[in-house]
């Protein structure tokens, strides 16, 4: 299994729980505008990203939380790229309703936003 993107949370939001009860998580890179700041799960890369996108059926864990990538919007890898920014609903549909959106497998969404939390790990991998 190769990991696409290794990523340690540095800070969460204070409207992050209310977006994770819902299946929705919003990743930034540290350093981003304090208005986005509010609704994000900062972090800082330690591996990653890679060049080349996750594929349906690629694996993504928050901590203990895991689940399987059942589509990714078509511009969702460039934003990771670019700014560490990625929209994760863990809703498991099979197209991408936005395209800065990976869709991932129904998860219980207690344990997601008990897993949000400074220095825990995220990660991405095929």
């Amino acid at each position: 299994m190769s990991v696409l993107l290794k990523t340690r949370v540095t800070a969460i939001g204070p409207e992050v729980a209310d977006l994770a009860e819902g299946g929705v998580v919003i990743l930034f890179a540290d350093g981003s505008p304090p208005e986005l700041a509010e609704v994000s799960v900062l972090h800082k890369a330690e591996i990653g990203p890679s060049d080349g996108a996750p594929e349906k059926g690629a694996s993504i864990t928050l901590g203990p939380v895991s689940a399987v990538i059942t589509a990714v919007g078509s511009s969702a890898w460039s934003k990771v790229l670019e700014m560490g920014h990625v929209v994760i609903s863990f809703n498991g549909a099979t197209e991408a309703e936005r395209p800065g959106e990976i869709c991932a497998s129904q998860v219980d969404t207690q344990a997601l936003v008990a897993a949000l939390k400074t220095d825990a790990i995220i990660t991405i991998a095929a």
